[in-house]
């Protein structure tokens, strides 16, 4: 697919960057955005020399600033279920991809830019960043996500008071409650971001995919059964070829060459 509405690169480590580019509009979602996002989930989760990604805004002012409140207001009923469906499902797969995802919110993250951030892996935040679900104020509710993976962040409390004051938080709140993992000034956003993930990236492949299913799944379940599919998925791992360079690097004490088998 062609992108109109989105930027899409990749480096040398495997690492893609999506950048949302409607800075004209502040990054809001429009539905032909949305999808090309969709497309752009699906080729980081297709393509193998793709190991993880980063999401962020065009511009200083925002990450996403909402959805495009001219396309919402002219639908029904019925269009504004498919809608939302629409925006759910493109942001599940972001949300399940067996590779690690960081949001680098760079300025607003309201409303769906909100909902876009919290389907990645972390967030990491500039100190100019706001973040908030303000659609009460329209007279709607979140339609991507955002009372069921807000309260998974935040707790039940914590997220309450944000989707029914419709009130954004600072950069500092979101990092002490929890909705972002770390706050950094914004021209370091991206290396910190690529930093991170190289990191990250050091590990086995395999393992961070099963660790990222395992977590999501758990979520979904009762204690007992989470643990369940977490001791099926360690077995899993346990009959890599990774698992064996891992294990034998530590024993010779060096580092280990993964191989993602």
């Amino acid at each position: 697919m062609p992108y109109s509405h989105i930027l899409f690169e990749a480096d040398d480590h495997g690492i893609a960057l999506i950048t949302v580019n409607r800075p004209e509009k502040l990054n809001a979602l429009s539905g032909a955005l949305v999808a090309e996002l969709r497309d752009a989930f699906e080729r980081v989760a297709r393509e193998m020399s793709l190991r993880a990604a980063i999401l962020t805004g065009s511009g200083q002012k925002a990450f996403v600033a909402g959805a495009d409140i001219k396309e919402l207001a002219s639908l029904s009923a019925v269009e504004a279920r498919e809608y939302a469906l629409r925006g759910q499902q493109a942001f599940r797969i972001l949300e399940t991809l067996p590779k690690p995802t960081v949001a680098a919110v760079n300025g607003f993250a309201l409303g769906g830019g909100l909902e876009l951030a919290m389907s990645c892996s972390v967030r990491f935040a500039s100190e100019n960043a706001k973040l908030g679900q303000p659609e009460v104020k329209l007279g709607i509710l979140p339609g991507y996500g955002g009372t069921q993976r807000l309260p998974r962040l935040v707790g039940r409390g914590r997220a309450l008071e944000m989707l029914l004051s419709g009130e954004p938080v600072t950069a500092a709140e979101a990092h002490r409650i929890g909705l972002v993992n770390a706050v950094v000034p914004q021209p370091e956003l991206l290396s910190y971001s690529r930093s991170w993930l190289n990191k990250v990236l050091a590990n086995a492949p395999l393992a961070l995919g099963l660790v990222l299913e395992s977590v999501d799944v758990g979520l979904d379940m009762g204690l007992d059964a989470g643990l369940r599919f977490e001791a099926a998925a360690f077995g899993v791992s346990a009959a890599t070829e990774d698992r064996r360079e891992g294990t034998r690097a530590f024993l010779e004490k060096r580092s280990p060459a993964f191989a993602g088998k």
